[in-house]
């Protein structure tokens, strides 16, 4: 098989995958809270018990990925999320929303672009895509994919608008699998590292710890966004649908410029522009009552926060070995996303005794510490 045949199946599997998570990010929520009556809090445990699975998911399928090899494990992991979806559209007791939303990854830890739902599989996809592209290239294919991808989770959320939440579970169901079938036909470079060697071990502990905060980060403000405006505004789910399209197909766009900022500005000062800009703009969210601008910020944030993920994603892969690809980017999500399930559990309880604006000023806090971590351990092998 072609390196070109291959991306276009890539590229298949994963656009299939986010037009399913951009219909559950909009119909999860209100199934939740308007269907079935249960409080912000409840949401909240739900998402945080499926960023701590979908961590230990991403964690097992990184080294899988690794060891037992690329396909086996894309093909195995990317079963979970339309068994999940499936579930949901079966039944709505309160433990089979759970068992769906930790099988489907329901974790709402990033945007429609970041992959958000269905994120154990992302470090199996990221790491293919590594093997397929020179090291040179990898953030242009990162964006690109991204920007599709969150394109498709855009364009998805607005099946709300014309289907009944249960029958948008079924529809996500059917969706994803899809991308999973199409992935039999897919052939990929098989490079098996040894479980008991880690010689990228110093670099992907940097990664670790700046991962553990930014999933902090996320975890805090994330989760919550629609809510937020569901509690806050009282905005109807047909206009926040619209809402969270906008903010998809802004913040995709947003990615085609992560390959001009690699190179104008590099890593570290990439990530160092977007995070501070999303602190001034969440610290405004929660303290002025002016819907328009509350919803510019709700728009644009997701934009500067996923800009610099190809530019991150591009340089954990060029810094570690290639054998250890898997295990690096699947440790540095499962640290991401232990942080953003406690910090998700922390926020949920904020905002069930009205306390809104807490998490977003640890959200400032968090992020200020990251990019300082990110200039003090990046900073100089950038320079070299």
């Amino acid at each position: 098989m072609t390196q070109s045949s291959a991306l276009i199946i890539l590229f298949f599997s994963r656009i299939s995958r986010s037009v399913a998570a951009g219909m559950l990010a909009i119909a999860f929520p209100y199934f939740i809270l308007n269907d079935l009556h249960q409080s912000v809090f409840f949401l909240g445990t739900i998402f945080a018990v499926a960023t701590l699975f979908t961590a230990l998911f991403g964690l097992m399928s990184g080294t899988m990925t690794d060891i037992w090899g690329r396909k086996k494990t894309l093909l195995a992991v990317s079963m979970l999320l339309p068994l999940g979806s499936l579930l949901l559209w079966v039944s709505g007791t309160k433990i089979i929303l759970f068992l769906a939303a930790i099988l489907g990854g329901f974790s709402a830890t990033g945007s429609l672009a970041g992959g958000g739902i269905g994120g154990a599989v992302m470090p199996i996809q990221n790491t293919v895509l590594a093997d397929l592209v020179p090291s040179d290239r990898r953030t242009f294919y990162y964006s690109f994919f991204a920007f599709l991808n969150g394109f498709a989770a855009a364009f998805g959320t607005v099946f709300i608008k014309v289907m009944a939440i249960r029958e948008v579970f079924l529809g996500a169901a059917v969706i994803s699998l899809f991308g999973t079938v199409i992935l039999l036909f897919l052939d990929t470079p098989e490079i098996k590292g040894e479980f008991r060697k880690l010689e990228s071990k110093i670099v992907i502990s940097k990664f670790t710890l700046t991962g553990f905060l930014n999933g902090i980060s996320q975890g805090l403000v994330t989760p919550f966004l629609i809510p937020f405006f569901i509690l806050a505004y009282k905005v109807p789910e047909s206009r926040m649908s619209s809402y969270t399209f906008l903010s998809g197909v802004i913040a995709s766009l947003a990615l085609l410029v992560a390959p001009f900022a690699d190179k104008r500005f590099g890593f570290v000062k990439s990530i160092t522009y977007s995070r501070a800009a999303t602190v001034i703009l969440l610290l405004i969210l929660p303290v002025m009552k002016i819907f328009p601008l509350a919803i510019f910020i709700y728009c644009i944030t997701p934009a500067l926060r996923v800009l610099a993920v190809p530019i991150q994603q591009t340089a954990i892969t060029s810094m570690v070995e290639d054998r250890e690809r898997g295990r690096a980017l699947g440790i540095n999500q499962a640290v991401r996303l232990i942080g953003s399930s406690l910090a998700t559990e922390l926020a949920g309880g904020f905002l069930s005794i009205a306390l809104i604006a807490v998490p977003f000023y640890l959200y400032g806090v968090t992020m200020g510490v990251n990019i300082y971590l990110y200039k003090r351990f990046f900073s100089e092998r950038e320079n070299n």
